[in-house]
């Protein structure tokens, strides 16, 4: 698991993927703040059913473009696609139904509610939240079934299905990290961005999480776009990566060269 796959990977290296590959694309993408430049001038591309990482020191900027992308904040210059559709400055719930979902380096479940109970409330439409359908129990009855054969289904994709009946406050980190993953997918995601999806989870379970990350690529068609910090053991799992440094992208390309460009080892250095 980790291997990257011929027919996965996303460009050849120092170049962007072709833009008509790209599920998402930002261009010339710039925030401010108070006279800050956060983002300067950034461009990316990443490609379907790839596993793309941005990395760099702190305060590069990688958290502001993932909040732009997902809506979060509105940019103050440049635009961001999603899938050929012009998303730029649009509000996070509109972006969120055209399959783009962010999660966040803090899990935020509903903790008193088992980890089934979670994935079913992430569920995108459910006819018995209707008012008018709600007393007609044959209208939502079958398609409530189905939601909850469906959230098994990826539980047992992220190997959370013996822990079904579980609250969620029972959970390791690593497990609440998974689970967010399943509620993204439960919401019909076909892209999820993560800030830090192994951050504070110990070295097995976070090799676990990625490698689900991977298998989730092809099992499910997702694409992932991630930030981390744990270069050490996210490195043997990614397709393509971004490296940061005071908002602007430095190097690009597959995890080795950039890892050992010495743009980003002096920016590590000087960060």
């Amino acid at each position: 698991m980790g291997a990257i796959e011929e027919n996965e990977t996303p460009g050849t290296s120092g170049q962007v993927a072709s833009t008509s590959l790209a599920v998402i694309r930002t261009e010339k993408l710039t925030k401010r703040f108070s006279g800050i430049t956060a983002l300067d001038n950034v461009s990316i591309e990443v490609k379907g059913r790839s596993l793309t990482m941005i990395i760099g020191p702190n305060g590069s900027g990688k958290t502001t473009l993932i909040n732009v992308v997902s809506g979060l904040l509105k940019p103050t210059a440049g635009k961001v696609y999603y899938k050929g559709i012009d998303i730029t400055g649009m509000p996070p719930h509109k972006i969120n139904k055209l399959g783009l979902v962010r999660t966040f380096q803090i899990p935020q479940p509903l903790t008193n509610l088992t980890v089934l109970e979670n994935l079913l409330v992430a569920a995108r439409w459910n006819p018995g939240e209707s008012v008018s359908k709600a007393f007609f129990r044959r209208l939502w009855e079958k398609h409530e079934e189905k939601l909850v054969e469906r959230a098994f289904e990826i539980l047992k994709m992220l190997n959370l299905d013996r822990l079904w009946d579980e609250k969620a406050s029972n959970l390791s980190g690593g497990q609440l990290k998974l689970l967010e993953i399943g509620r993204a997918v439960m919401n019909d995601a076909d892209t999820i961005l993560m800030d830090e999806p192994i951050a504070g989870v110990n070295p097995r379970l976070a090799h676990e999480i990625l490698k689900t990350v991977r298998q989730l690529l092809s099992r499910a068609n997702l694409t992932f776009l991630i930030v981390e910090h744990r270069l050490d053991i996210a490195l043997q799992y990614v397709d393509y990566v971004y490296a940061m440094a005071r908002g602007r992208v430095i190097s690009q390309g597959n995890p080795q060269e950039v890892i050992n460009d010495p743009l980003v080892i002096e920016s590590y250095l000087s960060g």
